[in-house]
């Protein structure tokens, strides 16, 4: 079966070895909190399938980006423009939502907004086409709605008819007009009651797409009263289950059949806070992100001519998307933006190469396996691998009838990839909700007016994290390790921060 596996993957999951204990250090000698990054493998941009594929290698050579970078871009755009058609049908019998989150990490300067926008401009231009069908709708709506309220309230208001007749008269009024949807299909910052209220009347399928990460991760719907929230929220969207919610105010909603798609930009320090934080770790949020760290073009990007071909592949790729966009969506019987799309089985060989995954990933899954320091994403590789797979096949054939084997290698390879980059990451500590508490411990200290500080100080005005004793000790413990933290004083405990 590890055959199978490898022969879809193409290749083997790298074995990493984590560090252990903690570091050490010569007298005077400072370490850096986060071990250095490895260098990134190359993303598999050809498993994307040969639309994606070209088009995210003309982005990557027309804005001189890495191709992690655009194919993050393009993916995501596939995973909106997929997700209104088909379900994929996994293996054990239960359908899973086409959507995808994904996250780039990519420092300013890095060309993230420019990548994102070539990727993008089917959904600009499928957006601008609603805009102008919106203006005319919505005056055409305006004159419908002030003459059915008109004649509502003369019937309501009608003293000499009878009650019978005043229903009769109701029912014959009809329902009252329905105001258009709302003409956009991607937004940056959305909360989660915003997104909850307006959704009645936006379109089924939305995407959550931004350049400026760091404004969702430490914005309104991330802080601490929110996160919570906002991550069981962004889970339940991903599993494709109805949107509930109770309110004193708004009271019962529900919304079923809705789908959204993400990819968030991001710069490394806000990627930080975000891919350490334990609530979302707990929560499971985490686990359903795609992520990349690509390595900077900065100082290597000359200044080179168009390339024809690339403007090409680019147009090809946004015809297509746009072709898919405009096509009618799978709705629920007489709904207008709730979807039920059909159902994308894998073929006989998509299913044993899934399941060889599946299985080969699980076996590194336990106390001896070289999957266990990101085991809760892992666990979810499998699932990961069948979403994509049924993009790719959407993107490929609209009206396709099953995941072939070749779709399943791609998504297979592309998911060893993400794995990879997992560990990756997992490695360099960027992950690693201690590492994280202690950096924040260090800044904080680093901007007392005092070199010494009491341990009491921290435990009242440190980083709201840190305002457990169990949790400043830990935190204490990791900056000594690495030679940034001195005792002064152990009664009252007293420490010092070596200057940076």
């Amino acid at each position: 079966m590890d055959d199978i596996i490898m022969a879809a993957a193409a290749k083997q999951i790298v074995d990493r070895v984590l560090p252990n204990g903690a570091a050490n250090t010569v007298p005077g000698e400072t370490l850096p909190l986060f071990p250095p990054l490895p260098d990134a493998e190359p993303y598999p941009v050809d498993a994307l399938g040969g639309t994606l594929s070209r088009a995210a290698n003309a982005i990557a050579s027309k804005v001189q980006v890495p191709g992690a970078m655009a194919a993050q871009s393009v993916l995501a755009v596939a995973s909106l423009a997929a997700c209104s058609h088909a379900d994929v049908m996994m293996p054990f019998g239960q359908p899973r939502p086409l959507t995808l989150f994904l996250a780039t990490v990519a420092a300013s300067g890095d060309r993230k907004t420019t990548a994102d926008n070539e990727a993008l401009w089917p959904v600009r231009k499928y957006e601008k086409g609603l805009r102008e069908e919106y203006d005319i709708a919505i005056e055409e709506w305006r004159i419908d709605h002030g003459a059915w309220s008109a004649q509502k309230r003369k019937i309501e208001s009608d003293g000499k008819i009878s009650l019978m007749e005043r229903k009769v008269a109701l029912v014959a009024l009809g329902k009252e007009p329905e105001k258009p949807l709302s003409p956009f299909l991607i937004c940056g910052d959305p909360t989660i009651e915003g997104l909850t209220k307006n959704w009645t009347g936006a379109r089924a399928a939305l995407g959550l797409f931004t350049a400026e990460g760091g404004a969702f991760t430490g914005g309104h719907g991330m802080n601490d009263d929110n996160r919570l929230k906002t991550g069981a929220m962004l889970s339940e969207l991903w599993d494709g289950l109805p949107i509930k919610r109770i309110r004193a105010m708004d009271g019962i909603t529900i919304l079923p059949g809705r789908r959204l798609a993400m990819h968030v930009m991001i710069q490394p320090r806000a990627a930080t806070a975000f891919l350490s934080n334990e609530e979302l770790r707990d929560q499971g949020l985490l686990s359903r992100i795609l992520v990349t760290r690509p390595e900077s073009a900065i100082g290597t990007r000359s200044y080179k001519e168009a390339i024809i071909s690339d403007d090409a592949a680019i147009k090809a790729y946004g015809a297509r998307l746009l072709y898919i966009l405009e096509a009618d969506p799978a709705l629920a019987e007489g709904k207008r933006n709730e979807l039920a799309p059909r159902a994308l089985p894998l073929s006989a060989e998509a299913i044993a190469a899934w399941i060889a995954f599946h299985d080969h990933i699980e076996k590194q899954l336990g106390a001896r396996g070289n999957l266990t320091t990101i085991k809760v994403f892992a666990a979810k590789a499998a699932e990961h691998a069948a979403r994509i797979a049924g993009v790719i096949t959407i993107v490929e054939d609209l009206y396709a009838k099953e995941i072939g084997q070749e779709a399943m290698r791609h998504a297979l390879t592309l998911m060893a990839w993400y794995i990879n980059e997992a560990l990756r990451m997992q490695e360099s500590g960027v992950t690693d909700p201690e590492l994280y508490r202690a950096a924040a411990l260090l800044e904080w200290l680093h901007a007392q007016p005092n070199e010494c500080v009491t341990f009491r100080d921290i435990l009242k005005f440190g980083p709201n994290q840190l305002r457990t004793k169990a949790a400043a000790d830990a935190s204490l413990a990791t900056l000594a390790a690495h030679g940034w933290l001195s005792e002064a004083s152990a009664r009252p405990r007293i420490v010092k921060a070596v200057a940076p």
